[in-house]
């Protein structure tokens, strides 16, 4: 390129960095108050100047600064004004011919050592078996078992999930005390994670009538209020829904998915006990027998509910004393972390802000209003994301969700802080042994995560030996979005 070509591109970078400031400082302005963690004021900073730059279409001055040589700005997450004023530095001096003046190395990596920070904060100190912190969903055993908890940290896991849409306090408070004691055999405490159920929106009651438990494409299946059962057509195959709300809600043409998207239906009218659906999708052959107690997504429906039901706030007299962070279902919004975090300012009124919290992004809405709620959650406490793809998927469909988690992989890495990958991580392998190529692969991107969340499952302990292989070889190869070229063997 010529001279004058060196000078436009000056030009170009030097007015992308003054309207990323700009724009960034009216983007901030918007979570004024929000931040009052000092050491995360930084952070939130420079997550404004990342949105404020991915407003921006810059493909084409990517290629034109690739071509010479120089950074596209394609890994600029953690460090956005650090490397667009490296840039810059390049280009002056290949305008002007004087020394090149570049940010200091502290400052331009200083984001790598935040996240690690903020993860051992959340997770604990990571152990030498692997790259990546793990989070372990406790099984109903782990309570009696000794030797469950005692396993998990032998094998180097870093923090335990319970579930609390199952069990109760004693079998909670048994599986903490399983936890401490494996710490006092072993030297390593592995955090406790309390999850939160968040509403419940599941089938209720099916109805028994034979010959009506099975649903096939281009049925009809009435969707019923609790308790309405009684009132619907005999010739339909019907089954409650637990969430008044989105029942109430759901207009014609809406969809709604059963058991974790295996069955679409859409709405084809409304009556005073629930919604008559038609089966778009779901198993061939058989059929999809209905079940209660399975999830229901209510993707196209409008309704309002609070993430942090009556439930919830039962739990947090448990959780908030006995656990080490809290996971938040459902949160879709700025409100609901604030209602979280002033009920656990109730709970514990000096010290709330140690507790760490993860905020599980399961619908579009939450996607949507990730930046303020992240805000309002990491200016408070230690926080997380966590890529909920179960739910996530259904809500936004499997299209799109490959896309959204890259996206929430980079929101993470510019807002400094940790980003769980959750939902069937080698669900295969858990449940029979034998991992499938696909769920491999997926396992194996994962390392561009901090914390990996795998789920119960008769072959536990063989899968978490399967990930510490998987990712001690990747995390060679790629430390997020940046490739490590180390010395290939294979040829």
């Amino acid at each position: 390129m010529t001279h004058s070509g060196i000078t436009g591109l000056l030009r170009q970078v030097e007015e992308l960095r003054a309207a990323v400031v700009e724009d960034g400082c009216d983007i901030a302005q918007k979570w004024d108050g929000y931040v009052e963690r000092p050491d995360f004021a930084p952070s939130a900073e420079n997550f404004s100047h990342y949105l404020a730059l991915r407003r921006r279409d810059i493909r084409s001055l990517q290629r034109d600064l690739m071509v010479h040589g120089l950074s596209s700005l394609g890994r600029a997450e953690g460090r956005v004004l650090p490397t667009l004023d490296a840039l810059l530095g390049v280009l002056r001096t290949l305008e002007t011919g004087q020394a090149p003046v570049f940010p200091p190395h502290a400052s331009f990596f200083a984001a790598e050592e935040r996240i690690a920070a903020r993860t051992t904060e959340l997770f604990g100190p990571r152990s030498p078996h692997s790259p990546i912190h793990l989070l372990v969903t406790a099984p109903s055993v782990a309570a009696s078992e000794e030797s469950f908890m005692l396993r998990l940290a032998d094998l180097g896991v870093e923090a335990v999930r319970i579930n609390c849409a199952h069990d109760d306090p004693d079998v909670w408070a048994k599986m903490i005390e399983q936890v401490e004691k494996a710490a006092a055999k072993t030297g390593r405490r592995m955090k406790v994670l309390m999850d939160l159920a968040g509403p419940k929106m599941r089938t209720g009651e099916v109805r028994k009538t034979k010959g009506l438990k099975r649903i096939h494409v281009g049925q009809h299946l009435a969707i019923a209020l609790p308790g309405r059962l009684p009132e619907i057509d005999d010739t339909l195959a019907a089954v409650e829904c637990t969430l008044d709300e989105a029942i109430v809600a759901a207009r014609k043409g809406d969809r709604i998915f059963i058991d974790d998207g295996k069955v679409e239906t859409r709405v084809i009218r409304s009556e005073p006990w629930g919604v008559v659906a038609e089966v778009h999708a779901g198993p061939d052959d058989d059929g999809y027998k209905l079940k209660p107690e399975k999830g229901v997504n209510f993707p196209d429906t409008s309704f309002s509910v609070p993430a942090l039901t009556q439930d919830d706030r039962d739990v947090l007299g448990f959780a908030a004393h006995h656990a080490d962070g809290i996971e938040f279902s459902f949160v879709q919004g700025e409100d609901d972390v604030a209602e979280l975090q002033e009920a656990l300012a109730c709970e514990r009124p000096d010290d709330w802000r140690s507790l760490g919290l993860v905020l599980k992004i399961e619908t579009l809405r939450a996607v949507t209003n990730l930046p303020s709620m992240l805000m309002r959650a990491a200016g408070k406490q230690p926080t997380a994301i966590m890529i909920a793809r179960g739910d996530l998927a259904v809500e936004i469909g499997f299209a799109r969700l490959a896309e959204i988690q890259e996206e929430l992989l980079w929101l993470g890495e510019a807002a400094q802080v940790p980003v769980v990958w959750a939902t069937q991580v080698l669900e295969g392998l858990l449940r029979t042994g034998i991992p499938s190529r696909g769920e491999m692969t997926d396992a194996a991107m994962a390392v561009r995560a901090e914390c990996v969340m795998l789920n119960k499952g008769p072959f536990l302990f063989q899968a978490i030996g399967e990930l510490d292989r998987l990712w001690s070889r990747m995390d060679e190869h790629i430390h997020k979005k940046t490739p490590q070229l180390r010395r290939l063997t294979s040829w």
